[in-house]
């Protein structure tokens, strides 16, 4: 992994940048094109991710996980991206205490499982000990003057739960538009009760490309003929209209809007939310939000639309729900369905490499091999992930060739312009 340092200079930018590069930096987001990709340093750049690790990771809300995966307190997991590593434990309160997992002493992880359930936590090198809030406990050694501990906590970051999901922000003050961003995602997400669910698989893929090229992938379905497993259920018209729908798929355009209606119907029926909600671009905490009809019975991923768990989720009341799809900049996107919740976190590595985090929820009374068959629950996904793998590698690989040069979104990626139109605000704004 490329060593990264992100100690600010006098001027509060990463070490190693120089002013001739931020200059560089600067001109290259001035002078962006709208409607094309970005410049070959915006994915290659090893100065430009760690700019994005401070500006876009460093100071804005980051989706870190759900309830489901701390359910009791004194559970834990670990969250890295970028250099940083943090600590994600459920207290006693129903909240979580965000911590740096970097020990005082001598800098070492304190806790390097992916998860688990700890009371104190203990640093494996020379057993510093903490509390679930971070204070120093415990660094007695023989013949050593005694100091203050209190001198040494842990440090630690913000944390918000909105509607069962888990948000973490680095920045001293947080941005605050987050609280209306979350007014507005959770009565769509609300009816589905995350806190009443469990993980039944969680799958971890490292992704040889830059994290902007993982986000711009997931914002359009443009490639979606790549992937014969979701078109058995999601529409591969997702992001078209009227008067741009190919000759090829006008007749599955039109099953679209029927399905619609019906699931706008019953949406109406059960007072569930469903309209689109889109503010990409238009405010710090970038959001798309609605409620989709899915193919065939239109219940779950599956090739015939049918549920894959037999346990609706919270209170609902029909398995024919279709998907609430949700996007949130700057890292995650979420389907939640009547029987499950499909939830992708989005962790970059350095430049080159971006970890694709995908959770799969069902109901926490919901039985494997009764109520659902884990293989089949997570076929469609796992296929589309490894799909959009090698989708995002190409591109990483055409962005490092010296005769790259961005090219024009089609109407259909709309959304991959707001994404990086999102990122180039907040990066001037960080670099001003």
């Amino acid at each position: 992994m490329t060593a990264i340092n992100l100690a600010p200079t006098k001027k509060g930018y990463p070490l190693g940048i120089t002013e001739e590069k931020l200059a560089e930096f600067q001109v290259l987001l001035a002078t962006r094109r709208a409607g094309f990709s970005l410049e070959a340093p915006f994915y290659t750049d090893d100065n430009l991710f760690n700019l994005d690790m401070q500006g876009i990771f460093g100071k804005h809300w980051i989706y870190a996980g759900s309830v489901a995966e701390v359910p009791e307190p004194g559970d834990y997991i670990t969250v890295d991206y970028g250099p940083y590593s943090l600590i994600v434990l459920r207290n006693d309160d129903g909240g979580v205490n965000v911590l740096h997992n970097v020990c005082r002493h001598r800098g070492a992880r304190v806790l390097t499982e992916d998860s688990g359930t700890t009371g104190n936590l203990v640093c494996g090198y020379h057993s510093w000990t903490y509390s679930s809030e971070g204070q120093l406990i415990h660094a007695s050694a023989p013949g050593e003057m005694e100091f203050d501990k209190k001198c040494y906590s842990l440090k630690t970051a913000h944390s918000r739960i909105d509607a069962g999901l888990i948000f973490v922000c680095l920045a001293d003050e947080p941005p605050t538009d987050f609280e209306e961003t979350a007014k507005v995602f959770e009565p769509y997400l609300a009816p589905h009760e995350l806190q009443k669910t469990k993980i039944a698989y969680q799958q971890n893929i490292v992704e040889e490309g830059n994290w902007k090229l993982v986000m711009e992938n997931n914002r359009e379905c443009y490639h979606c003929d790549g992937h014969p497993e979701l078109a058995c259920s999601l529409f591969p018209t997702w992001g078209l209209t009227d008067g741009i729908i190919p000759k090829h798929l006008e007749e599955v355009w039109d099953r679209n809007k029927t399905a619609q209606e019906s699931l706008e119907e019953r949406c109406r029926r059960y007072g569930l939310p469903y309209e689109v909600f889109e503010e990409l671009d238009t405010r710090v905490a970038g959001i798309r939000i609605s409620r989709e009809s899915l193919d065939g019975d239109g219940e779950s991923f599956s090739p015939d639309g049918h549920r894959l768990s037999k346990k609706l989720l919270g209170d609902l009341r029909d398995f024919r729900l279709g998907r609430c799809s949700m996007h949130l900049q700057p890292n995650s996107w979420f389907h939640f369905l009547g029987d499950h919740v499909v939830t992708f976190g989005v962790f970059p590595i350095n430049a080159h490499q971006t970890l694709v985090r995908t959770t799969w929820l069902v109901a926490d009374d919901a039985v494997e091999g009764v109520d659902y068959d884990v293989d089949k629950l997570t076929h469609t996904w796992k296929q589309t992930n490894l799909q959009d793998k090698a989708f995002v590698e190409l591109c990483q690989q055409g962005a490092e060739s010296p005769f790259y040069e961005p090219g024009p979104y089609m109407k259909s990626e709309y959304q991959v312009e707001a994404f990086i139109n999102w990122y180039t605000m907040r990066m001037r704004e960080h670099l001003a």
